[in-house]
């Protein structure tokens, strides 16, 4: 895997090729959603830091692994660390995991896993491992097939130093609540799923949520939620650390209301031609928003970036 972005004076030493993606996906087994791929993943990271802060907000650069080995999951953990707040005023902070096709299609044939590869698997499930909690849309629930997220073994000891729980919560959001209870993401995860919905949604179908073991949150006034109140009351209940696997609409969504603060973004080198959604969908915003690179990585042709909100 080379570094594109940051430049040091150091640079990333070239496993010989394949092996790398030969260690990623025994790596990647432990991840969950649909049979291990995400709802939509992807990202970026490198090696272990530098200890100096730059970019937007306080987030580190980083040493590139000049051993030539693959980077350990430590490594990817200490470069993907959500950054780090003043003691006693924790502030949420969202992120997405996306990947996207060279003609900007988020799915094939309805799944991301098709424009995915095994490298983004395994940051997917480092991303995964720092999150307090998962955001998801209905739909990309069930188009994906998600189940609950997995302990693994190889972060434990990382989340409980940070005081996070065995996993992630998994946090569907609907307006609909159109959705199989039955299935193990609702019935038998290691952290009761949470379901985000409108105070205008049917009571019955949140009182089904509520009976297979789900935890039911409102988040907004009508039917929907409102992504503002999403953030608040995740981080109400102690989830500051936030990602968001999409789908498209929710992400759209959380565009138009600004509440992102980073993105991670697999470029795959594969076009796809069709009407497959963007990974982003919905009203256009009035003006466009500007986020900061903070890095990039290539490896096999695919581009791991990692864009963060620019400060004023």
């Amino acid at each position: 895997m080379r570094r594109l972005f940051p430049v040091t004076d150091e640079t990333a030493a070239q496993p010989p090729r394949g092996a790398f993606a030969q260690g990623v996906a025994a790596g990647a087994e432990g991840a969950s959603g649909a049979g291990g791929a995400s709802g939509a993943p992807g990202t970026s990271g490198a090696a272990a830091p530098e200890g100096d802060a730059s970019g937007p907000v306080g987030l580190p650069t980083f040493a590139s692994g000049g051993d030539g080995g693959e980077w350990s999951l430590a490594e990817l953990a200490a470069a993907y660390a959500y950054p780090e707040r003043p003691a006693g005023q924790p502030q949420p902070w969202l992120r997405a995991n996306m990947v996207s096709s060279l003609d900007g299609a988020a799915q094939h044939e309805g799944r991301s896993q098709p424009i995915s590869n095994a490298t983004d698997m395994r940051i997917f499930g480092t991303l995964r491992a720092l999150a307090d909690v998962v955001i998801v849309g209905a739909e990309t629930v069930r188009q994906e097939g998600y189940r609950p997220a997995r302990a693994r073994a190889e972060f434990t000891a990382l989340r409980e130093a940070a005081g996070q729980g065995p996993v992630p919560a998994i946090a569907v959001v609907t307006a609909s609540l159109n959705l199989d209870f039955s299935l193990p993401l609702f019935t038998s995860p290691l952290v009761p799923t949470i379901v985000l919905t409108g105070a205008a949604s049917s009571p019955e179908r949140r009182a089904a949520a509520e009976k297979a073991g789900a935890r039911v949150l409102i988040a907004g006034d009508g039917v929907g939620v409102d992504p503002v109140r999403v953030v608040q009351v995740l981080a109400d209940l102690g989830h500051t650390r936030l990602l968001t696997e999409g789908g498209p609409r929710l992400l759209g969504q959380m565009v138009a209301a600004e509440v992102l603060d980073e993105l991670c973004l697999t470029i795959s080198p594969m076009l796809t031609a069709g009407d497959a959604q963007r990974i982003a969908g919905g009203p256009s915003v009035t003006v466009p928003h500007r986020f900061a690179l903070v890095s990039l990585l290539e490896e096999d042709g695919f581009l791991y970036s990692r864009y963060c909100r620019s400060q004023p």
